[in-house]
């Protein structure tokens, strides 16, 4: 018996048990530690499933929760147990319930046997760890944590800052030097040995109790001071993601487990029936295998990683609302919006849909309803027409419609009467093509029969309203593309803009416009504006227009837009 394991088990006993079983059939010691807020029942059965195996201990119970010394106290009990127990183990491994071995176990012995003084631990100084955050990867070794991390979060922070407030400075044991890394190692006899019955050990101990995490440091740190031959890695395959939470793997990582070429890997889903028969049946031998390399798979970890990070553009799910912005694109595909070209144009939305070859819905943020195109109620995605609904997240309401309609391009009018709760999100999205005709919402102010005073007060409310949300689009940090007129700019030679803007939505048409849609009358518009003026009210979003019935002269200056980006 050159290798036995040690086995730290608080869940899925079950799949311990067969574990456990599968290593002492085959010659190797385990010695399992229960955590002891483990169901006493289940530990019992755990005991009574094993009980033929006469290589197979149990240690003494500690209650092990994450980033406290219990960790740490149950391997040592564990692993005391196993020297006392087995003098024939030459390497003691440590692993977890939920490891699962990749490869025979002769073939891990035999790697071993070649490497008689190796000692496997991830070992790191602290100031070459990048996986820790807060400042606390030199602070946990320096400040005392009483605390539980999940329990007491408020305790644990409101201790570490007036710690850090006090200029507490704990005094290391003589010679130490702080390392971190995996907790998962593979010592040798004599390493382990000098560990746990060194004669410093009462004074490591007293210290390293009042650590952060202990189980990633005591071990990384003592075996420095009394090993000679330290290869700074773990033979177990264990992949954690951005937030520090380990990788579980299921079925479907079969064939990137075999990749990895390592003997053992954590942590597995105990539903996984066919990594279970798969990796534990005697055929497992078959295959040829390289040296262990648990990098070979860190290209796909980090697509996962993007992947459940930034997603597909403008796709949005469960793992990432709680983290907004976190996406690589807010949409799915680009799309336009029009202000102003409705009011300005008879039909316009009939007449864009034919030149551009794109659907052109009305007013999708009206107040009283979605205005799909053709008047319909229910969407793509089975988006409905309430606005009630479109209105308790506008923001998904239009990534959702985008994302349903991919691979045809969506346009939309919009106003100062719409909803604007969306103008900061549109403003912001790469793929919104953003044009506006401001004042254009007066004309159908203009073309009404309603008491004069109230269209004073109306267009009021909308210029402060149209006002606001063309401030929103010429902040530096907008990446739309905006391009806004004054409504005296753009009647004066409309072409030009409405050639752009067909360009833009379909580029691969090329067309050019023989005749832009009807526009509406505006005679007497520059008088009614006037009218505004005398009444208190000052237009200012209209641009130029002289008092009398006639309009801007096209004539006069070429429109240039206000490009925005």
């Amino acid at each position: 018996m050159t290798l036995g394991f040690v086995m730290l088990c608080h869940t899925a006993l079950d799949r311990a048990a067969q574990i456990a079983r599968y290593w002492a059939t085959r010659d190797c010691p385990v010695v399992i530690h229960v955590d002891k807020r483990s169901p006493n029942a289940a530990a019992e059965k755990l005991r009574a499933d094993l009980a033929d195996l006469e290589n197979i201990r149990f240690s003494p119970r500690h209650a092990c929760e994450w980033g406290t010394w219990g960790i740490v106290a149950a391997t040592q009990a564990a692993g005391s147990v196993m020297l006392t127990d087995f003098p024939e183990v030459r390497h003691v491994y440590l692993a977890s319930g939920s490891c699962l071995p990749l490869r025979p176990v002769d073939e891990l012995r035999d790697y071993l046997n070649d490497r008689p003084r190796t000692d496997f631990i991830e070992s790191v100084t602290t100031a070459d760890v990048g996986w820790t955050i807060g400042g606390l990867n030199f602070e946990r070794f320096t400040l005392r944590f009483p605390f539980s991390w999940r329990k007491h979060r408020l305790l644990f922070d409101t201790y570490v800052e007036l710690q850090r407030l006090l200029r507490v400075h704990r005094k290391m044991p003589a010679g130490i030097v702080p390392h971190l890394g995996s907790q998962w190692w593979c010592l040798t006899r004599q390493t382990l040995s000098a560990i746990l019955e060194g004669p410093e050990r009462e004074e490591y101990d007293r210290y390293f109790r009042k650590v952060w995490i202990p189980d990633e440091s005591y071990f990384q740190t003592l075996v420095r001071q009394v090993s000679s031959n330290v290869e700074s890695r773990s033979l177990t395959l264990s992949k954690f993601d951005f937030q520090g939470k380990p990788h579980i793997f299921y079925d479907d990582h079969l064939q990137l487990l075999k990749r990895s070429d390592c003997f053992i890997a954590r942590k597995i889903w105990p539903q996984a029936e066919r990594l279970y028969d798969t990796f534990l049946s005697p055929d497992a031998a078959s295959e040829p295998r390289a040296e262990p390399n648990p990098g070979k798979i860190d290209r796909l970890f980090a697509k996962a990683v993007e992947r459940r990070t930034t997603g597909r553009a403008g796709l949005y799910m469960q793992s990432r609302f709680p983290n907004r912005e976190w996406e690589q694109g807010r949409t799915a595909a680009p799309y336009s919006i029009f202000e102003g070209f409705a009011e300005v144009f008879e039909n316009f939305d009939t007449w864009l849909s034919k030149v551009a070859g794109t659907r052109v819905h009305g007013h999708i943020f009206a107040p009283d309803r979605v205005e799909y195109a053709g008047g319909a109620t229910i969407y793509n995605g089975c988006l409905s027409d309430s606005a009630a609904l479109r209105d308790y997240n506008p923001r998904s309401f239009l990534t959702n419609l985008i994302w349903n309609t991919r691979g045809e391009r969506q346009c939309f009018q919009f106003g100062p009467k719409d909803n604007q709760k969306i103008a900061e999100f549109v403003a912001a999205d790469p793929n919104a093509q953003i044009s506006v005709i401001s004042g254009a919402f007066a004309i159908p102010l203009f073309q009404s029969n309603r008491n004069f005073s109230d269209i004073r007060s109306e267009a009021a409310r909308l210029q402060r309203v149209e006002s606001e949300f063309l401030g929103i689009l010429r902040a530096s940090n907008v990446k739309a593309r905006v391009r806004i007129w004054t409504l005296a700019e753009f009647i004066e030679s409309p072409m030009e803009p409405l050639q752009t803007l067909v360009d833009e939505i379909s580029p691969r048409a090329m067309r050019r416009l023989t005749e832009v849609p009807r526009m509406v009358d505006l005679a007497g518009f520059g008088q009614f504006l006037q009218n505004l003026r005398n009444q208190g009210m000052q237009p200012v979003l209209m641009g130029d227009f002289p008092a009398g019935p006639d309009l801007p002269s096209a004539s006069g200056r070429r429109a240039r837009p206000y490009l925005v980006k």
